[in-house]
């Protein structure tokens, strides 16, 4: 029976992350909260939870016309830059405050989306 809370939260993280809704917060806040697991560890298996959902995701999104491409591969070079960079500032920093700094992130983001309006979508790019 210790499978079937994890089981479920995991089938709604991959959801809203294939969604685009930020479903690996979530799971980061179960195994950190709930799971009593470190950050940086919940922070692992976050990332090697994600790849097999982004793939499915990217696959669905991408036939539906849904991701521009030429926008996406211009992210590509600074995301991974990006990547590397907050990879060796978690190892630097305290788990403690790691903690805390995602906290605060969490925080700032809802309280954007709680109070900012939404810009209207613009349509998708033809290919």
């Amino acid at each position: 029976m210790n499978w079937i809370v994890p089981f479920v939260l995991s089938l709604i993280c991959a959801a809203l992350s294939a969604l685009g809704m930020g479903g690996g917060g979530i799971l980061l806040l179960y195994l950190t909260a709930y799971a009593g697991m470190e950050q940086r560890s919940a922070q692992g298996i976050n990332l090697v939870f994600f790849v097999p959902i982004a793939l499915v995701a990217i696959l669905l999104h991408s036939r539906r016309g849904l991701i521009r491409w030429r926008v996406t591969l211009k992210c590509i070079l600074p995301a991974a830059i990006g990547v590397f960079l907050g990879w060796k500032l978690a190892m630097v920093l305290d788990s403690t405050l790691l903690s805390k700094l995602f906290g605060g992130f969490l925080l700032v983001i809802g309280i954007r989306e709680l109070f900012l309006t939404p810009r209207a979508a613009s349509p998708p790019e033809k290919k």
